[in-house]
């Protein structure tokens, strides 16, 4: 008689496996095997009866056989079966040589393309996907091509609030689509139309109204929007929808904008499965240092075909590299000068205060040093791009705070600048692009993160200046890929006009941390150092400031309570 280790069933309802009674030395081997189940679990271990788990538990119990009940055994073979035949099919698609279907509803003229539906297919049959191609290959029209689908529609997509307008004239002039355009927060009965276009500001007020089930699929452009995961009513708006959809679509070629554990709140919304809970993802995957191995992750999800990312070069397109040129400029030392006292006193408490006084000091002195230090360099990122535009060279500059563009438009306002930020209205900003486009204006300057989805601009410019940094490396991605697509004619050059003082050294430090996350992720393969070690952004800028100026004063009369800060910076794990 075949021994066996113990027991495996399924629970009322079929839902889980439950795994029980086994021998000490075999948990602990599962453990190892499956790192998602927590140390502390002796008794019973519990497994989602889904294709994935069925063909792991299956390969499991050969090496450790398993008692089971009449007729459970088949289940899982059946769903280990299963898995392999989706993993086939799925692995045939995305070979060069696959054949895609012909796609009816479209306008004449318009074609899908290879690339763009192999993306369709692997959704079809996957229900859940993470599409991460390129800025520029065309992700919007991938997800309205499989809009076009029967089974597809009704659909919800929701976009950012600039973007339902250029989503609805796309899908317009790409498909026979009926589309309607959301007005407001509050309820109101829809009419018949194939696609509804949500602003994320707008998903809150019809909350109640998706558990209907009426969405078939639902499509989360710049998916990274829900990074926060339920944090944000968004996020539990977008929850309710994906939970009663039956295809869920996210797009982004920048998904994660800072640490690599943001992924688990924009599956929740894709496929809730594949990550397990929130404290099944965090024994498996993370430290308090962020995802401990992003690269690991990243293939991991491509493994499970639950993320699909294609670049320029993989479609055939033959593009330069980004030229990135990093230049430090002037600062007005006076300017930083005036905030010396009050910024000092901050970064005290941001490294020596209580709890409360810490996170209330730690933001006040960000807004302050970033707004001090991108008004310090602005008169000399002023004259930079002056030289550019004196050249006719057509200039996107980004910034951030209110009073430096009022500083940039006041230095180069012979050149008629125009804006597109977080204060102009979409009516604004759709004006500025058609100037900028038409060639009236050299000179376009943009918010930092008001860019995401915005198309054209590449037909007149491949320059962008980055007159204020971001804490994120994947805006300044976001920003460059406005340029960096298809239609541009040029190499994209982007320059960085850095301080030596201010935020911007602790930025930089913080924005390499960050990239190598993101990228292992997203780009396995393009990482070439380890992550070893996290600075949380408020803190790394207290300690670059008091460094400077007063660590010294402060290491002196409180030796402990600084040794205990520094230590705390290397370690900390609030901003992750």
């Amino acid at each position: 008689m075949k021994r066996t280790y113990g027991t495996l069933q399924l629970v009322p309802g079929g839902q889980q496996w439950v795994m029980s009674g086994i021998e000490p030395h075999v948990a602990i081997r599962l453990k190892q095997l499956f790192p998602r189940i927590a140390k502390s679990t002796t008794d019973q271990f519990l497994f989602p009866n889904d294709e994935p788990h069925c063909a792991d538990l299956d390969w499991f119990c050969q090496r450790y056989p398993l008692k089971m009940p009449d007729g459970q055994p088949d289940i899982m073979r059946t769903g280990r079966l299963a898995f392999e035949e989706t993993q086939a099919e799925l692995e045939r698609i995305l070979t060069p040589t696959y054949a895609p279907l012909a796609y009816m509803g479209l306008k004449d003229g318009q074609v899908v393309r290879p690339y763009q539906a192999q993306a369709i297919e692997v959704l079809r049959r996957r229900r859940g996907l993470l599409l991460g191609d390129d800025l520029g290959l065309g992700k919007t029209y991938a997800a309205a091509g499989f809009l076009l689908l029967t089974e597809a529609r009704p659909a919800a997509v929701v976009v950012q609030t600039h973007l339902q307008k250029q989503w609805a004239q796309k899908i317009g002039e790409f498909t026979n689509l009926r589309v309607h355009q959301i007005k407001g927060t509050k309820p109101y009965t829809l009419p018949e139309a194939d696609v509804y276009i949500f602003r994320y500001s707008q998903i809150l007020g019809w909350i109640d109204t998706f558990s209907n089930r009426y969405f078939k699929t639902v499509v989360y452009d710049e998916v990274q929007e829900l990074r926060t995961g339920s944090a944000s009513g968004k996020g539990m708006a977008a929850k309710q929808l994906s939970d009663h959809a039956i295809f869920k679509l996210g797009l982004s070629a920048t998904p994660i904008y800072n640490y690599g554990n943001e992924i688990w709140n924009i599956m929740q919304c894709i496929d809730p499965d594949v990550l397990g809970s929130n404290s099944e993802f965090s024994r498996e995957w993370c430290s308090i240092n962020g995802v401990t191995d992003p690269e690991a992750l990243g293939t991991y999800l491509r493994e499970q075909h639950v993320f699909l990312r294609r670049t320029k070069r993989d479609v055939g397109q033959q593009v330069p590299p980004i030229n990135r040129l990093i230049e430090i400029v002037e600062t007005d030392q006076k300017t930083l000068e005036g905030i010396s006292d009050l910024a000092g006193k901050l970064a005290r408490k941001t490294l020596t205060g209580s709890f409360m006084e810490r996170g209330t000091a730690a933001r006040e002195l960000d807004l302050l040093v970033r707004k001090a230090t991108g008004v310090a360099k602005a008169h000399s990122v002023a004259a930079y791009v002056r030289i550019l535009l004196d050249a006719n060279v057509p200039v996107m500059l980004m910034g951030w705070h209110r009073d430096c563009y009022d500083i940039w438009n006041r230095l180069l306002a012979d050149f008629n600048p125009v804006m597109y930020t977080g204060s102009e209205s979409p009516t604004q900003k759709n004006e500025a692009q058609r100037k900028f486009m038409a060639r009236e204006t050299n000179l376009f300057i943009m918010s930092l993160r008001s860019g995401a989805g915005l198309d054209g601009l590449q037909g007149h410019c491949s320059t962008v200046v980055f007159g204020e940094l971001d804490w994120s490396p994947k805006v300044h991605e976001q920003v460059i890929g406005r340029l960096d697509r298809e239609g541009q004619a040029e190499q994209v050059t982007a320059i960085y006009l850095n301080s030596e003082d201010g935020s911007d050294p602790p930025m930089v430090d913080l924005l390499g941390i960050k990239a190598s996350q993101s990228t292992g992720i997203v780009d396995p393969g393009r990482v070439f150092e380890p992550v070893t070690s996290d600075v949380s952004r408020m803190k790394a800028l207290a300690l670059q400031y008091l460094s400077k100026r007063e660590i010294k004063e402060l290491t002196a009369y409180q030796p402990d309570q600084a040794n205990a800060a520094i230590a705390e910076i290397q370690q900390d794990e609030l901003f992750c």
